[in-house]
């Protein structure tokens, strides 16, 4: 594959990851935890179908090869997944995927204290201007009373960062057995929550269709997209790539629910993307590239 395909495919992949914040707007009464349930069984059947086509292998092949690497990045993975289902249902679309953005530096952060990865000052600096974004974002969050909601997302950009660390510890090649036992793991989450401590499992024909649209379309053929292209670009380059989810996303759910950005997600966001961007570009070249970023979304 030529880096100009394996560019436009990465791309690709992050519009589909976009769409995640639109069909997380467009369901009709389920709640988070039957959302979580439902999406997580295409997410997941999506996620190991990719993974037995990429590595060419059987299922059964795919379930035996998992090992305690992919058990400890699924476990990160359930709880960024979680997380993000309900920061999207108490916050806007926008601060949440703006908020989640700052994975790849909290990673660069988890790294120096954990694997001794010390990061380079322009991702110390980019991430202290993300943090001056986070909290732009956050402030104004409370304000409209969206602070559960940007605190969910904190939460799951923490966690995907995480999940990226424990990836860069591992040396593995692709995620694709972590974010498969991630959904499996929400799966099992959101169905005993919805029995235990939520309404049931019940929900209408359009939630359950579109929750299972969800987990496979944007998750599932995203990540399929963004790790086929992923080994022909640089590291540094995909993180900038994948920014593009992060830009959409606000803009399909003001296109169609009509959901604007306030002026404090409007410059939060725009200081976040500028902070990430700058490492993506700048950062490779002063010390190791970071993980990319592939939403939880």
């Amino acid at each position: 594959m030529t880096r100009t395909h394996a560019t436009a495919i990465i791309l690709l992949g992050a519009t589909f990851m976009s769409f995640v914040g639109l069909l997380m707007r467009l369901i009709d009464g389920a709640d988070g935890f039957q959302i979580l349930a439902y999406r997580s069984i295409s997410l997941a059947g999506m996620v190991a179908l990719v993974a037995c086509l990429r590595r060419k292998v059987s299922p059964l092949k795919f379930l035996t090869s998992l090992d305690r690497n992919d058990l400890f990045m699924g476990m990160a993975l359930s709880v960024a997944f979680t997380a993000y289902v309900f920061a999207m249902l108490n916050t806007s679309v926008a601060s949440a995927l703006f908020i989640l953005s700052i994975s790849p530096l909290c990673a660069a952060i988890l790294a120096w204290v954990w694997i001794n990865e010390r990061p380079s000052k322009v991702t110390l600096a980019a991430m202290a201007l993300a943090v001056l974004g986070v909290g732009v974002m956050v402030q104004g969050g409370i304000d409209l009373g969206r602070t559960t909601g940007n605190l969910f997302a904190f939460i799951s950009a923490l966690s995907f960062a995480l999940m990226l660390t424990l990836a860069r510890r591992s040396r593995k090649p692709d995620v694709l057995g972590g974010t498969f036992l991630g959904g499996a793991f929400c799966l099992v989450i959101g169905l005993c929550c919805s029995l235990i401590i939520g309404v049931g499992l019940q929900v209408s024909a359009y939630d359950f269709w579109l929750c299972l649209f969800m987990g496979g379309f944007t998750i599932g053929i995203g990540i399929a997209f963004v790790t086929w292209g992923t080994p022909y670009v640089p590291a540094a380059e995909v993180s900038l790539l994948v920014l593009l989810e992060s830009v959409l996303g606000p803009v399909w759910v003001w296109l169609v629910v009509h959901e604007a950005m306030t002026p404090p997600e409007m410059i939060g966001g725009a200081i976040v993307l500028v902070s990430v961007a700058t490492q993506a570009v700048v950062g490779p070249h002063t010390g190791r590239p970071i993980a990319p970023r592939v939403n939880p979304g």
